[in-house]
């Protein structure tokens, strides 16, 4: 399941943007397969955040969260150097989800939906044997 459809991008970049960054043939049609790697490259990005927090798949898409995706992929279309809000659309999408990941945002679940925590493991340490102990000092009093 994609965060982020292609519609998405249109809805937020517009047509010929997308024009522009996406059609890499040059032939005036925006490349499927383009948009596609873009949209993965921001689904990675958002599980490896999320991925900290809640159990994957999300088991709806928030509208936040598709706002990320659409600022990752965009920003990862504009190859040649993104403009300057599109650059800190991504910024502000990745320190977010760096919140996220620290728990500092919690994602909204549609009514009747949870998100399912990820568990956390168990705190083991490992130590040597103790050098002082009662019974080897018990001669040194």
């Amino acid at each position: 399941m994609s965060y982020a459809t292609l519609d998405d991008l249109i809805d937020r970049a517009g047509e010929a943007e997308l024009r522009q960054i996406a059609d890499r043939d040059r032939d005036g049609v925006i490349d499927a397969d383009v948009v596609a790697s873009a949209l993965a490259t921001a689904d990675a990005a958002i599980d490896g955040y999320v991925g900290a927090k809640y159990a994957l798949p999300l088991p709806s898409v928030p509208s936040i969260v598709r706002g990320w995706a659409v600022s990752i992929a965009r920003y990862t279309l504009h190859r040649n150097g993104a403009p300057d809000h599109v650059g800190q659309d991504y910024k502000d999408a990745i320190l977010a989800l760096k919140d996220v990941s620290r728990g500092l945002i919690t994602l909204p679940v549609a009514a009747g939906e949870t998100a399912a925590a990820v568990s956390g493991g168990t705190v083991m340490a490992a130590h040597p044997e103790p050098v002082f102990t009662p019974a080897r000092l018990a001669g040194w009093r």
